[in-house]
């Protein structure tokens, strides 16, 4: 064989061993792979304010499920509906959600391999494949009809670049790089009110501490003490106070921070009876065996002449407009996760364990004798006269009026919050974590101290 004819032949071999080594290797690229880029993910989703469903799903590797998160809308408000339909005050993270899955371009072609989808932590949460690992978040909208608007799973980012991930279509082979930023949270906290009481810590004009504990098995109380708090020209005094002692000024603005950033950790709802009762504002609120039943498994006790006490005692918090916040402290709540946010069958049952909890039960009223009515003008004939023309009693009396009127307003805006705050509580339970309570259930011995010579 001559040397041309060599040399062609181990060139038409070394083609052919090309080519086929290209036809069979796994997740080769193609031209065609990258002829989308650059596109939108769901080109016909346009206007966030048409989703009207966000549901988040991710994958539990220690109870190896799915763990579903939703947000929907439902009778003219955002409701949690795996916690009750507690409301999702957090609308504007489904908007930012939305809008930024409209506006997901697909940036960059990774893989077609299923192989490779571990890799990337993009294998659907809802797969019921047997690896545990690489699973990533699942992203749907929706809208009023229930049609789909997006679908993703979101995978890890990029180790280069923390706002490149990676990202597939659900049913689709295609695992893609895409610049988002997006929160995608399946925490409770972060879908709700943060500022559960809606306080502001220079607005208290009076704290009052009540500790006391209630034996539940012979449902006596143990009184300890009543501590009464008071500000007069920002500086606090306290009852039973000898000459000797003062208020503890850093605890005491470290305890009012507290009850100003108050969190919590879950929600329970309240029987419908209790809820409605709660929510009148006069009157009598209706018990029945069901209502006390509840409270009692939250460690909440009527008395004889009606009170409600609670296992752990409670704190008022006055404020200058004449709003009132009770917080009472009940029965601890052990466990973490879903289990505390939201509930579970066996609540109740565990007397130990990791993760301890605390229910609280808060209500809001009116105290109009916050707000002391000051003098009303003797008459408003000042009215009916140019200001050259006034007296000295048409100035007091101006100057009365001004001030009358005034506090009229602060009534009226202190009875509105009151009954805006007391309407809001009045479905829940709450559930706090133990360092929150320690922070806030504090005795006389943690906020009076002897004065410094």
């Amino acid at each position: 064989m001559s040397e041309t004819r060599k040399t062609i032949t181990f060139g038409v071999v070394a083609l052919v061993l090309l080519l086929a080594v290209f036809l069979t290797t796994p997740g080769s690229v193609t031209p065609d792979d990258f002829t989308d880029l650059g596109e939108a993910f769901f080109p016909e989703f346009t206007d966030p304010n048409i989703a009207t469903t966000l549901e988040v799903i991710e994958f539990d590797e220690e109870t190896a499920s799915a763990r579903p998160f939703k947000v929907t809308y439902k009778e003219g408000r955002w409701t949690i509906p795996s916690h009750h339909d507690y409301p999702a005050d957090g609308e504007d993270r489904l908007a930012r959600t939305a809008a930024g899955m409209i506006g997901l371009i697909k940036d960059d072609y990774r893989t077609s391999n299923v192989a490779d989808y571990e890799a990337c932590d993009v294998v659907d949460p809802l797969d019921e494949a047997t690896t545990l690992k690489g699973r990533g978040k699942r992203v749907t909208i929706k809208d009023k009809n229930d049609q789909v608007l997006a679908d993703l799973i979101f995978g890890r980012k990029l180790a280069e670049r923390s706002d490149l991930r990676f990202v597939r279509v659900p049913g689709q082979k295609r695992v893609y790089v895409a610049k988002t930023e997006m929160d995608i949270s399946t925490n409770f906290a972060d879908w709700i009110e943060p500022d559960l009481l809606q306080v502001e810590s220079g607005e208290a004009t009076q704290v009052i501490l009540r500790d006391y504990s209630i034996n539940e098995r012979t449902r006596t109380v143990d009184r300890r003490g009543t501590l009464i708090l008071t500000r007069a020209d920002d500086k606090w005094s306290a009852n039973k106070m000898s000459s000797r002692e003062e208020v503890d000024m850093t605890k005491m603005n470290q305890l009012l921070k507290e009850v100003d950033d108050l969190r919590i950790v879950g929600v329970r709802t309240k029987p419908a009876g209790l809820s409605d009762g709660l929510r009148r504002t006069e009157g009598d609120v209706p018990i029945t065996q069901a209502n006390v039943l509840s409270l009692q498994g939250k460690g909440y006790y009527f008395t004889r002449d009606g009170s409600l006490l609670s296992n752990e005692g409670e704190l008022e918090v006055r404020i200058s407009n004449g709003v009132k916040y009770i917080l009472r402290f009940g029965e601890v709540l052990f466990g973490s996760g879903d289990a505390v946010s939201a509930g579970s069958e066996s609540e109740g049952t565990e007397e130990s364990g990791p993760g301890e909890n605390r229910y609280l039960f808060i209500t809001a009223t009116f105290d109009q004798d916050l707000v002391p009515e000051p003098p009303k003008p003797s008459n408003t004939g000042f009215e009916q006269k140019s200001e050259d023309e006034w007296t000295d009693t048409d100035r007091k009396n101006k100057e009365r009026k001004e001030k009358h009127d005034a506090w009229q307003t602060s009534v009226e805006e202190g009875k509105k919050r009151a009954g805006e705050l007391n309407a809001r509580f009045s479905d829940w339970y709450y559930v706090i974590s133990s360092d929150a309570f320690d922070k806030i259930h504090i005795s006389r011995e943690d906020l009076i101290k002897k004065k410094e010579s």
